[in-house]
């Protein structure tokens, strides 16, 4: 069984930075793929990273480098160091695990942590 937790959303200026954090059980860096997703109100939901368990990652293009997905496996979380952050990456995000295919080809997974709420201000 797997639980994710999610934890560091909050509401940031434009141009400022956030670590999302999304403690794990049961292993998952080892067995699972691990990514983000974000969905804000009325849009779709979108990968914004994602990481196997192999170490190969993935992240969306609306990205150009300002996300970096990382993962503690001592301490099985992972993160998400977000930069230089604009107002249209507000959402919720969410923390997830799951097959490779369901969360790059997807936009699913099996786990899901609760969400965290990003705020970007202008």
């Amino acid at each position: 069984q797997v639980q994710l937790v999610e934890s560091g959303g909050g509401l940031v200026q434009a141009g400022g930075s956030l670590r999302l954090s999304c403690a794990a059980s049961g292993r998952t860096f080892s067995t699972d793929s691990m990514g983000w997703f974000r969905q804000a109100p009325g849009q779709v939901r979108e990968l914004v990273a994602a990481r196997s368990s192999l170490g190969t990652t993935y992240y969306g293009g609306f990205v150009s480098g300002r996300f970096t997905i990382s993962i503690d496996n001592g301490k099985n979380t992972m993160y998400l160091q977000m930069n230089n952050l604009k107002p249209e990456d507000t959402a919720v995000y969410y923390c997830a695990a799951g097959g490779w295919r369901s969360l790059t080809e997807r936009t699913n997974a099996d786990y899901w942590g609760q969400g965290t709420q990003v705020t970007v201000s202008s």
